[in-house]
């Protein structure tokens, strides 16, 4: 197992919304009783099966990095950030169905991890607007979801699940909404689960089928960065 190829995806959005618990959940298909704050970056495994059940099937590890800090931190803090986002091959936006906040700030969160926040014309937001064009050239492939879903009351949900929908429609990447406390959310053979599988596929492909498939473009060479702490790592 430890010789298989593998290919890393990036998990983003602001502190509290749940990444941890996530990423458990993705990877050991358990809640996580005491999540904690992640302080650096937390790097986590799941093994994926490559196109089951047709006979290009291959099986990958999937690493979660699950970046700690606040998207509004001083640059300093931007630039310790930055080790993380070497060699990237899919990025995970992560935000609260309950924080709009947390919605919103996924487009910095976008742009930092594009390193397009460096460049004066590469604003995504303004005044509530989002410029899609700017984002049209993106060949990282990327998946929105939406945590706290039992947070909501049945009553509120047809509303903030059609304001949040727009989100996905701007990253024109897939969207799954869930809790992670219950595990049902991404069953095998749910609606998520398939979501969920298609996306790790499409990762997969643009790294190893597709020619420079696992390169972000305009990413400088980041030998220079140094510090970031990787809190844990965990091959399962």
């Amino acid at each position: 197992m430890a010789s298989l190829d593998r290919v890393k995806v990036l998990v983003l959005g602001d502190s509290g919304v749940g990444k941890s618990s996530l990423v458990h959940l993705l990877c050991q298909n358990q809640v996580l009783g005491n999540p904690s704050w992640t302080v650096g970056c937390s790097v986590d495994v799941r093994v994926h099966d490559y196109k089951e059940g047709t006979p290009e099937e291959k099986t990958y590890y999937i690493e979660f990095w699950d970046v700690g800090g606040s998207v509004g931190s001083a640059s300093s803090v931007k630039s310790t950030r930055a080790v993380f986002y070497n060699s990237v091959n899919g990025i995970i936006l992560v935000h609260d169905l309950t924080n709009k906040k947390s919605s919103q700030n996924l487009y910095r969160w976008s742009l930092e991890a594009l390193n397009r926040d460096l460049v004066p014309t590469g604003v995504l937001v303004t005044n509530g607007d989002y410029d899609r064009e700017q984002f049209a050239d993106n060949q990282i492939p990327l998946l929105v979801i939406g945590t706290k879903l039992d947070q909501i009351h049945e009553t509120k949900r047809h509303e903030v699940l059609t304001r949040t929908a727009f989100l996905a429609e701007d990253f024109n990447a897939e969207e799954i909404n869930l809790d992670c406390t219950n595990p049902r959310y991404l069953a095998a053979g749910s609606s998520n689960a398939v979501k969920l599988s298609r996306f790790f596929d499409k990762v997969i492909e643009k790294r190893y089928f597709l020619r420079d498939g696992n390169q972000i473009p305009g990413f400088p060479d980041r030998k220079r960065f140094g510090g970031g702490t990787l809190k844990s790592l965990h091959y399962d």
